[in-house]
């Protein structure tokens, strides 16, 4: 039982590989020399099988490219119409859809498309290419094309496989160009991307490639009541966008009349707002909630030499660049060897006629002693050729006619040898020196091409727009008292023991009680949090709090000031140490802040109050001990203003807390403990 279940397993194991493997070579990871998925090679290959200038109809397109893709018409069609709208390789003719707005291509009979010039002139050499039998083993196709360029980084590319994924930007042509000089130039390069759809990118996070980059939609104030989106982010639709932008209206997020869109060639959306609300705060909220503003996560994930692997921009960009130094290189060397073998032919031709070695062939009478014949003739001149004098040489000169013998035109034919030998000269003093045979190249290409393909999106950085910065507090968290109960559907009914508080779904509510506990809770509908809440507030910087307690254990009344204590959320804290006694006696929130303090009766003191300035207190850690305000038990604390706090008011910003006056047997117990003391 076990051996079969081993035997499983390992087949299992063994498919599951093959599958992975295949999905994460073949269809999914595009190759780093000539960064195409296969899908998109196969098509490209397609289109220059069918190359004779004109448009064909994608339909024709895709059902060729089927005799080399197995995987049926539907992923072609989608892989072509999305290499199509990318614009550098595919030249369309018909509805190809629109990348602003979402919407689909026409039916791929009613489409056509070609090849550009770019791509003719940079994708195809069969001199270097290598192919293969296709699925079916009826055709051949490129393992990998020999681009002259690093598409993977032109085109970028999305893909998700078995147990990997990749996500490459798209960058400028332009500067890849210039970038790829600088590299054969040994300077420094920094390269970020560029995106059709144009916008804002803050790229101070893309980390090579396989960092973090925002993208934002740029967006225009009309006036105080209407903006207008003219960008969108990478990875976006005017319609999804749309939908964000209703979906954070619903969710009260945004406050918006209407919403417009009216793109066509560019992007149009208007947005209208509402009444008392202006489009300045409306800008930053549209960057907090919709997807105006978008996080992407490159990876830069490729096949090399068959194994998937995670590169850096530049290194991707140095391995293209060598690419193209040997792929010239080796155009150069075969350029060279056929003008060798053409000047070789045109020598003996020219030997052949000038010569009238021909005349020597007429009396023999078999054709192995015509070539015999020729041959031992063309001897004399071996020293004037390139080569050795070849079987096949002596067959196309006796393949000459006598027409075009008896035409022959010796200047001209001096003429082209002179011209092939300026040629030889040329590419043997550019294979001296392929650096600047690449560069000049690139320059071309540059010259040629690059204003076709300007920068689209604006580098800039951006602050971080804090979702809770710009969310409008548009709930109102309560508080009972009576029940215990906090949240948004909890309303405040008593207010001189309740608490009301307005805030958006975004804000954290510290919580402090009678006991000295305190904690940071998120907004909630509803949460029962006890009897003796003493603050209610939202977290923020720089909150200075006062407060006044009574240690339990001693008896006695100690000070403190602390600003917005750090958290962990829906973890308790506790101000003082925890004590049935020991409780909050006030609570003032600010600045200037001042207390009037009653104490046990005695007859060795002067007074039996004393006023309490908390400004003269130190700010410290929440856990303080503070400092005891006197030796004497307090008897009562009130406000500045000579007044017993009552219990806390219903208020929209949390200023200040509960006062618990002591309770009538308290005071009678501190008496007695203060009488005791004086008698001792």
């Amino acid at each position: 039982m076990d051996s079969q279940y081993g035997k499983l397993h390992n087949l299992f194991e063994q498919n599951f590989l093959e599958y992975s493997s295949y999905v994460i070579r073949e269809r999914a990871i595009p190759d780093i020399h000539d960064g195409l998925k296969p899908v998109q090679r196969r098509i490209l290959q397609t289109l220059f099988n069918m190359d004779d200038g004109r448009f064909h109809k994608v339909a024709n397109v895709v059902g060729e490219t089927m005799k080399l893709h197995p995987h049926g018409d539907a992923s072609i069609f989608a892989a072509l119409v999305n290499l199509a709208n990318k614009e550098y390789l595919i030249e369309r003719q018909g509805n190809f859809g629109n990348i602003y707005t979402g919407d689909q291509a026409s039916a791929a009979r009613y489409i056509e498309c070609r090849l550009t010039p770019l791509a003719r002139e940079i994708l195809f050499n069969k001199d270097l290419t290598d192919y293969v039998e296709s699925y079916d083993s009826r055709m051949l196709e490129p393992v990998t094309l020999p681009a002259k360029l690093p598409m993977l980084l032109l085109l970028g590319a999305d893909g998700i496989a078995v147990g990997m994924a990749t996500k490459i930007m798209p960058h400028n042509f332009c500067e890849l160009l210039a970038a790829q000089i600088k590299l054969l130039r040994h300077e420094e390069i920094i390269l970020y991307p560029d995106f059709q759809k144009k916008g804002l990118v803050d790229v101070s996070q893309y980390d090579h490639g396989n960092g973090r980059i925002r993208c934002r939609a740029r967006i225009e104030e009309l006036n105080d009541k209407t903006i207008i989106i003219k960008d969108i982010p990478h990875g976006t639709t005017t319609q999804t966008l749309i939908e964000s932008v209703e979906k954070a209206a619903k969710a009260g997020k945004i406050k918006i009349l209407s919403i417009n869109d009216y793109t066509a060639e560019e992007v149009e959306v208007e947005i209208n707002l509402a009444r008392g609300v202006y489009a300045k705060e409306t800008i930053e909220a549209l960057y907090a909630f919709t997807d105006c503003e978008v996080a992407i996560t490159p990876n830069l994930t490729l096949i090399k030499d068959n194994q998937p692997l995670i590169c850096t921009v530049e290194e991707v960009l140095e391995h293209n660049t060598q690419k193209l130094v040997k792929d010239l290189t080796r155009e150069l060397e075969i350029d060279l060897a056929r003008l060798n073998e053409k000047l070789h032919a045109r020598r003996l031709e020219q030997i052949f006629i000038e010569e009238r070695l021909y005349k020597q062939i007429e009396e023999e009478t078999s054709y192995k002693a015509v070539i015999q014949r020729v041959s031992a003739s063309l001897q004399p001149f071996s020293g004037e050729l390139l080569r050795p004098i070849s079987t096949e040489d002596v067959e196309r000169l006796l393949e000459i006619r006598i027409k075009r013998i008896s035409r022959y035109d010796i200047n001209k034919q001096q003429k082209e040898i002179k011209e092939i030998n300026s040629e030889i000269k040329k590419i043997t003093l550019h294979l001296k020196d392929m650096v600047g045979y690449t560069i000049s190249f690139l320059d071309d290409l540059l010259k040629k091409y690059g204003h076709l393909y300007p920068r689209q999106t604006e580098l800039c950085e951006f602050e971080e727009v804090s979702a809770r910065s710009v969310a409008q507090a548009n709930l109102v968290v309560g508080y009972q008292r009576a029940t215990g109960f906090l949240g948004s559907n909890i309303k405040a009914e008593d207010e001189k023991q309740d608490f009301s508080l307005n805030c958006s779904e975004y804000d954290r509510l510290l919580l402090i009680f009678q006991d000295g506990m305190y904690k940071v809770i998120p907004v909630t509908d509803k949460l029962f949090v006890g009897h003796e809440l003493v603050w209610l507030g939202v977290i923020a910087e720089g909150l200075v709090f006062n407060v006044l307690y009574r240690d339990g254990l001693e008896n006695l009344t100690y000070a403190k000031r602390f600003t917005t204590p750090k958290f962990i959320m829906e973890k308790e804290y506790r101000l003082f140490p925890e004590d049935k006694r020991s409780r909050i006696l006030l609570l003032l929130m600010g600045e200037g802040a001042s207390a009037h303090v009653s104490l046990a009766p005695s007859a060795r003191a002067k007074s039996n109050t004393m006023e309490v300035f908390f400004d003269e207190y130190l700010i410290k850690n929440p856990n303080a001990k503070g400092k005891r305000i006197a030796a004497r038990v307090v008897r009562k604390v009130a406000d500045s203003t000579g007044k017993v706090m009552p219990r806390p008011q219903k208020q929209n910003l949390p200023l200040l807390a509960l006062v618990s006056p002591p309770q009538e047997d308290d005071t009678r117990k501190e008496r007695e403990g203060d009488e005791g003391s004086e008698k001792g």
